[in-house]
């Protein structure tokens, strides 16, 4: 008798073939710990051995910008592709971000200098074990107590105690939101409209300290690439101001400084059509034993109904296991997905979901009635893959 097509009897992705956030030596929580460490500040340690250090530092972070899609538009971006041979201290490579890749989670990366199994924002959704409801850590609802959900300092607090010049350059919209109180708190917060008043103030603020560490963001990369794609007439309007940016502050730097230029996450554009969008609200199978479905399209948590953990595990590994690395929590947090597993807090532990599946092809996991904005974004983020894990470290120095 003939033996089954291999295909009809697909394998899952095998888990060590997911590629792990660089945490330690090349992710988003090492660069203000290697920062801080070059300006003194007790307990920092210089994780990102390829970086010099500097007497004034400025991070300067677009969000959505990832390595990929830097590299495939230098004609949009002429100021940063030149800067390309920069990243990571010289060697033309970038930085990771963590996992999940994601807003929330890279800020939070970012201003603790922790993994996200640590500072405790691990996804775009997850669920607040203390009341069983899902809880977005990108607008912060429902309403969490912030230092009891990430009580760690930040890096600009502790630089702001051992006497640097600390602050951040940002949005007015986002100076008292809990999201920038738990991840980018510390010295002063100065908020301005337009991106030119911002970066030109963040060169101020650079040369307002001896030692200083300043922090600037620009928002409307993601927000095009969300809306128009990462290959829309909008994104690359969006790509060619933000590089006009950063040469306005390169050019602006006081004596003794280094800029970094740097992103939270990349982005992929995911067709419409049910091949690429998988509907998990019209999909029995996925929805059996669910309680709850947090993450977000390409990095999902998946809280099962008490007992039923197993279970699911099983049949989104069934239905998805070829397009998705899909993993119990215990097997994601071990695999080093949410940082060192040493490094992963008891109170983070049941925020991560009884099943966590990140996708590797272009897909999406979509949740159309619960979730209908999200559903309809042309770009999306979350997972491991190179477009959207990888990020660039641009060095300017002066």
């Amino acid at each position: 008798m003939a033996q089954p097509a291999a295909w009809d009897h697909p394998e899952p992705l095998a888990l060590d073939t997911a590629p792990v956030p660089e945490y330690g030596s090349g992710s988003l929580a090492d660069l203000l710990p290697t920062l801080a460490a070059g300006m003194a500040v007790p307990d920092m340690t210089a994780t990102i051995t390829e970086l010099t250090p500097a007497d004034r530092n400025c991070v300067f972070l677009i969000d959505g910008l990832g390595w990929e899609q830097l590299k495939a538009h230098p004609d949009e971006a002429p100021f940063m592709t030149s800067l390309l041979s920069s990243s990571r201290g010289g060697t033309g490579r970038p930085l990771t971000t963590g996992y999940p890749a994601t807003t929330a989670t890279s800020l939070a990366s970012v201003g603790t200098g922790r993994p996200p199994g640590a500072h405790g924002l691990p996804g775009y959704t997850v669920r607040n074990p203390a009341t069983g409801e899902l809880m977005n850590q990108l607008r912060w609802q429902p309403w969490t107590k912030p230092g009891a959900w990430q009580p760690y300092p930040t890096v600009f607090q502790l630089a702001h105690q051992a006497g640097v010049h600390a602050a951040q350059v940002s949005s007015p919209t986002f100076q008292n939101t809990p999201l920038t109180k738990v991840a980018l708190s510390g010295g002063t917060f100065h908020g301005r409209l337009s991106g030119e008043e911002r970066v030109d103030l963040a060169a101020q603020q650079l040369a307002a300290g001896d030692r200083s560490l300043v922090y600037t963001y620009y928002a409307e990369v993601d927000g095009a690439g969300h809306r128009f794609g990462v290959d829309s007439d909008t994104w690359r309007g969006q790509l060619m101001y933000v590089d006009r940016l950063v040469q306005r502050l390169a050019e602006q730097l006081p004596s003794n400084s280094a800029l970094y230029v740097t992103a939270d996450h990349g982005m992929v554009d995911i067709p419409f059509d049910e091949q690429h969008r998988i509907d998990f609200d019209e999909d029995w199978e996925l929805r059996a034993g669910v309680a709850l479905l947090g993450g977000e399209g390409r990095a999902r948590h998946v809280y099962a109904v008490p007992g039923a953990a197993g279970d699911v595990l099983t049949c989104w590994r069934e239905v998805l296991g070829e397009q998705f690395w899909v993993a119990s929590r215990d097997e994601a947090i071990a695999a080093g997905w949410f940082g060192p597993p040493d490094r992963v807090d008891e109170r983070v532990y049941e925020r991560i979901g009884d099943v966590v599946a990140a996708a590797r092809d272009d897909v999406l996991l979509i949740a159309s009635e619960r979730e209908p904005k999200e559903s309809a974004m042309v770009g999306n983020h979350g997972s491991m893959t190179p477009a959207e894990q990888l990020v660039p470290l641009l060095e300017v120095r002066s």
